[in-house]
């Protein structure tokens, strides 16, 4: 039987001596990785696939730029465009492939570009400047729009505010590709919200909180006019000896969606949740080191039983393989040095 394969594609900062979006093959039953090549790029701060896998797009420091995905993996070029704007942080397209949706960590913008047939990306087709005050904090004092997600109905677009501590909700005409402000979700003053995730039923939403360290969970439901968010847990991202060092980062879901997991910087560790699909509650596993300085992003080998984290300072990635029910993770082999990786994805090749 012939073996699946995969590549890993790494956005690292390229202010040092990186260079771009780095390429990795992966080997999923050993739970390692090795670099191919390099595809030059500035600053890919964060990529997202189309939905039928066949383009990756990417912030840089133009705009946003768009590659055909080879049958090897290999990333072909097809076009750059501008967001009219400072340089993003958080990129996602919908189901159709028709937008992409860029946040704005630096000026606080959503931006909405058109998506082409041929995966290169189109005009702009809508952008908000988000205005108001959060704390005096250093972080948040101003808008910071660190993730923009559509609901699952793709009705509504909600972009996380970790500067004003609350999620903007917009009307999203799918038509169009115009927003429209109908809501807001209030958080914690202080709290940054960052990262936003819906189950894969829908039913519930959990928003990660940069600076309170932990995972507000939501049920969720829609109506024509806005969606509701009702708070059921929240849920601590790190240990209670996390001082004022710690910053709450990503957060993904198991491949098979039966748990929940988290980094944080700071405590450079990894939080482990399972969770319960009848309630959408969290239960937490286990809380552990990452054996790398800030893990600003992590991600699953397509069979869930790996993890690797991305840990921006000490330049390195760090591979772990995972036993859910025991809620620990051993190292797997040394970590891979690469400069300042900031995001990964992962996609199966056919070659």
């Amino acid at each position: 039987m012939k073996k699946e394969k995969y590549v890993a594609y790494v956005g690292t900062y390229t202010h040092g001596s990186s260079l771009g979006i780095h390429i990795y093959d992966l080997d999923v039953e050993k739970g390692s990785m090795v670099e191919r090549k390099v595809e030059k790029i500035n600053n890919p701060s964060d990529m997202a696939f189309s939905t039928n896998g066949k383009y990756l797009y990417s912030i840089a420091d133009e705009g946003v730029k768009s590659y055909e995905i080879a049958p090897d993996g290999d990333l072909k070029p097809i076009n750059a465009a501008t967001i009219e704007g400072m340089r993003g942080c958080y990129l996602e397209t919908d189901s159709n492939d028709k937008y992409l949706f860029v946040s704005g960590y630096h000026d606080g913008k959503v931006t909405v570009l058109e998506l082409n047939e041929d995966g290169s990306v189109g005009k702009i087709k809508d952008g908000i400047f988000h205005k108001g005050l959060g704390s005096l904090a250093e972080r948040n004092f101003r808008p910071h729009v660190s993730c923009a997600t559509l609901t699952p109905d793709e009705n509504f677009l909600c972009a996380v505010d970790l500067g004003v501590d609350h999620v903007k909700i917009y009307k999203f005409d799918k038509e169009t590709g115009k927003i429209k402000l109908v809501d807001f979700l209030r958080c914690e003053i202080e709290s940054a919200p960052r990262t936003l995730l819906f189950s894969k039923d829908g039913k519930y939403a959990y928003l990660i909180c940069e600076l309170k360290n932990y995972i507000n969970v939501y049920s969720y439901s829609s109506t024509e006019k806005a969606p509701k968010f009702e708070l059921l847990q929240t849920v601590p991202t790190a240990k209670a000896h996390c001082d004022d060092g710690c910053a709450a980062a990503a957060l993904k879901f198991s491949p098979d969606n039966n748990y929940l997991f988290c980094s944080n910087a700071g405590d450079d560790s990894v939080g482990i949740f399972k969770i319960d699909h009848k309630t959408g509650m969290l239960t937490c596993k286990n809380i552990l080191p990452i054996s790398g300085e800030y893990p600003k992003d992590i991600e699953f080998f397509p069979d869930g039983k790996h993890l690797m984290s991305l840990n921006h300072e000490s330049n390195t990635i760090t591979v772990f393989s995972i036993d859910y029910e025991k809620g620990v993770l051993v190292m797997n082999g040394e970590p891979i040095k690469i400069d300042t990786p900031n995001c990964v994805l992962v996609a199966k090749v056919s070659e």
